[in-house]
């Protein structure tokens, strides 16, 4: 179950006046399936989905990490984003 303290970042993310850029986010979106999920799950898209391979390599990258861990990475670099403003 995820924390109040996750759940505030995760809240957070959809509040940023600036993007993050695409590197951030795909970052952000492998933390949260780690934190949530676990392990990645299912087979890899197709070379011509681009967006769907960038999202499963990026989760996959993350691959044995525990869901504490990349929860708690997760709330310190959406708070650095915050704090950034």
């Amino acid at each position: 179950m995820a924390s109040a303290e996750f759940e505030a970042a995760v809240a957070a993310v959809g509040t940023l006046r600036k993007d993050p850029g695409n590197e951030t986010k795909l970052r952000l979106y492998a933390l949260y399936k780690q934190a949530t999920v676990g392990d990645v799950t299912g087979k890899r898209p197709g070379m011509m989905d681009f967006v769907g391979r960038a999202k499963y390599d990026a989760w996959a990258a993350l691959e044995g990490s525990s869901m504490e861990d990349a929860e708690a990475e997760y709330i310190e670099t959406v708070d650095s984003l915050v704090a950034a403003g």
